[in-house]
């Protein structure tokens, strides 16, 4: 099978899938419990998700593997299942994607803050090198280090894939836009900062997930492209901004809505375009569609 960057080097647009989280809580994940394990305890749920973003036109798809670094994990008390995890998640996805689909091994950050020495360069470099080998040896195609904040973390994370996987390595951090119009990261990054300091650690698609709806996106992504034209640019947008009400959490955008702004973002420099918070298969199935009409 070609490799994801084959693809887009043919002048491609690749569409991914959508969101994993709030899909997991409405199959019965609880508050508190690890969604991980549900990798072992409850796999044709986890088969499910990824089978239904296949079906609505994803060329790839990612793994139940966001929170899989033995720091996130041990507080379950499941650090010792690292590999096993990781691995089954990337399993469950790559039956669903077959052999003409890709699988993205998703890498979330670790919660650890080196700036407050919770953590040391090596100890996060040796979590993020057992996550991602645990991916690939279940299948994965690509790892994506996604919702970083941190531009040290996410260069761990890269180098460590990179360095010890033979995976193609994604890396995308979470910006908020500020009062002047400018988009930073929590910790203060922008999306120049980080376009260099990615590829000098091994990126070969970097990009924004979550914090903003696609319309936000096309900003991070202009801003991408004023520093560098040739990079893959991959977008998971929320469904727009989170609402709040009565205890519950919507997200704004229907699937039309977010359809609605994939021709500007792809004119702006996205290569890639899927979804994050509050986004479903109907969302992925409208994209696939104005994508394919492209």
């Amino acid at each position: 099978m070609s490799k994801i960057l084959d693809e887009l080097k043919k002048g491609r647009v690749l569409v991914s899938d959508g969101a994993w989280g709030t899909f997991l809580h409405k199959k019965g994940l609880k508050a508190g419990e690890c969604p991980e394990m549900w990798n072992l305890e409850h796999p044709d749920a986890v088969f499910e998700i990824a089978q239904s973003y296949i079906a609505a036109g994803a060329d790839m798809i990612e793994t139940n593997s966001f929170g899989g670094s033995r720091f996130k994990l041990a507080n379950y008390g499941l650090e010792d299942k690292v590999f096993e995890l990781n691995k089954s998640a990337a399993e469950l996805s790559r039956k669903a994607a077959g052999a003409d689909r890709f699988v993205l091994g998703s890498v979330g950050p670790t919660g650890k803050l080196l700036i407050m020495e919770e953590v040391t360069e090596d100890e996060l470099y040796d979590a993020f090198k057992q996550q991602s080998m645990a991916l690939e040896a279940g299948g994965a195609d690509a790892i994506v280090i996604e919702t970083m904040t941190d531009i040290e973390e996410a260069r761990i994370a890269v180098k460590a894939a990179s360095e010890n996987t033979a995976c193609e390595v994604f890396c995308t951090m979470t910006f908020d836009k500020t009062v002047d119009g400018q988009y930073r990261s929590m910790m203060g990054i922008s999306p120049t900062e980080m376009t260099e300091t990615l590829i000098g650690a091994g990126a070969s698609v970097i990009g924004a997930n979550c914090g903003n709806g696609i319309a936000d996106m096309i900003g991070i992504v202009k801003e991408i492209r004023e520093v560098n034209s040739s990079i893959p640019i991959l977008i998971h947008a929320n469904a727009g901004m989170p609402q709040y009400c009565d205890g519950e959490t919507t997200f704004p955008e229907t699937p039309a809505d977010m359809a609605g702004r994939v021709k500007e973002i792809i004119n702006a420099g996205a290569n890639i375009i899927g979804g994050c918070c509050g986004t479903t298969p109907d969302h992925i199935c409208k994209i696939h569609h104005v994508v394919k009409s492209l």
